[in-house]
């Protein structure tokens, strides 16, 4: 029997905690750039948006950038973010933050 101070078996799987960011994020310099050209409230959606993918680096409604077979998009607002996800480094690289009618001439 065990005692009331031992720890529970272990399940076979790894705790998972949302809150814990497992990829790293990684902006471009050009990304950078576009994202500090946005106005305040854009910024914080899209930084939000950026921090989740840290967690979650294909979340539902995530995109294949057409014509780009290694890019992903997300969609925040009137905005989009393009992104590639380098899974063997656990990095989500953010290629380029753009309102949705720019976003093509920007890549």
């Amino acid at each position: 029997m065990s005692s009331p101070d031992a720890d529970p078996e272990p399940s076979g799987r790894p705790e998972t905690d949302p809150t814990i960011s497992v990829w790293k994020i990684e902006l471009t310099p050009a990304a950078v750039r576009q994202l500090r050209k946005l106005d305040g409230m854009a910024r914080r959606r899209i930084v939000t948006a950026i921090d989740r993918l840290a967690a979650t680096p294909r979340p539902a409604g995530v995109k294949a950038l057409t014509g780009h077979a290694d890019l992903l998009r997300i969609r925040v607002g009137d905005y989009r973010v393009v992104y590639t996800v380098r899974d063997e480094q656990l990095v989500v690289l953010i290629i380029a933050i753009a309102h949705r009618l720019e976003v093509r001439r920007d890549l």
